[in-house]
């Protein structure tokens, strides 16, 4: 029985940092299964140093990584998208060109390692850290069972990955957790 691939997009407003993280950890972690990609609305044109050296470190391959525009993925010889996910919330508050086959969306905010000032190791371990939570989100989506799911069960799992927080914990469960310690507290 062949396995369908299915083409991912990350988008961000840049693409030099977190989409194209994304790109290289799903190329490493979806195996056949997924094809990556990413994107900008506004692309610098270059990866950001930091951004490769990060992926180098742990062993990515970083050969064709670039800051492409989203415009080369809404062309009729592009990809046809099955998941697309933006990584910024400058990209997430944008209007995307229309995919076609209307592929599922989600937003995965990522704090920006590259608008980071000041400090040379505190400035790598911003992208130490955005890697990171990429790479459990990613995990997390690659272990769905994407074929088997219907489409409202998959946009929710897809919706509840962007919402785990750096600790992978749901965001608003520790909001959840912080108001039952305080109910505590008063009583």
């Amino acid at each position: 029985m062949t396995t369908r691939r299915f083409e991912v997009l990350f988008l961000c407003t840049g693409n030099s940092a977190r989409s194209l993280l994304a790109e290289a950890l799903l190329r490493a972690l979806g195996g056949d299964r997924f094809g990556a990609w990413s994107a900008g609305s506004r692309p610098t044109g270059r990866a950001h140093p930091l951004a490769l050296e990060v992926l180098r470190e742990r062993g990515h391959d970083v050969a064709g990584l670039r800051s492409k525009s989203w415009d080369e993925f809404a062309r009729p010889d592009a990809p046809r998208l099955d998941f697309v996910f933006t990584v910024c919330d400058n990209a997430a508050g944008e209007v995307c060109p229309v995919w076609p086959g209307q592929p599922m969306t989600a937003h995965w905010g990522i704090e920006d390692p590259a608008a980071f000032e000041g400090d040379d190791a505190l400035h790598k371990l911003r992208f130490v850290r955005a890697y990171h939570e990429l790479r459990r989100r990613i995990e997390l989506f690659t272990s769905l069972p994407v074929e088997a799911l219907d489409r409202m069960s998959l946009q929710r799992r897809l919706d509840e990955i962007g919402a785990i927080d750096r600790n992978g914990a749901a965001a608003h469960a520790q909001g959840d957790e912080a108001r039952s310690d305080h109910e505590e507290t008063i009583r």
